[in-house]
């Protein structure tokens, strides 16, 4: 049974991190593009950042850049993204997904999704 994941979420001050990281299950990470989505509340769900199991680039979205970081760990199966200088704006459900069919990086066309994981950043 594939299955993604995802942990690390909770309650952060602003300038706060969060490591959130996606185990999966049932398939090899290595064969798959990766990303990470958020969906906020009344907005519609954006990619965040990508990695492309092609060429292992990675890309993010210009709101995010220089603050998060994506890796993979080829052993452990997971996909993790650290998130630094958070902002009440990066508040938000956080998803993990990944696709076999080149799509997913950079073009976030995925069809593997775990069940996503709450990030609030408040003072």
């Amino acid at each position: 049974q594939v299955q993604l994941v995802e942990s690390g979420g909770g309650y952060v001050q602003p300038g706060g991190s969060l490591r959130l990281s996606c185990t999966a299950s049932g398939l090899n990470l290595k064969y798959y593009d990766m990303g990470w989505f958020r969906q906020a509340p009344g907005k519609e769900r954006e990619g965040v950042s990508c990695i492309s199991f092609s060429t292992y680039s990675t890309y993010y979205t210009d709101s995010v850049k220089g603050r998060f970081t994506i890796t993979t760990d080829s052993l452990k199966n997971t996909v993790d993204l650290q998130m630094n200088s958070l902002k009440p704006e990066d508040t938000a459900v956080y998803y993990c997904a990944v696709t076999r069919y080149g799509t997913g990086c950079p073009g976030y066309v995925m069809d593997t999704w775990g069940k996503g994981t709450l990030v609030t950043v408040s003072s």
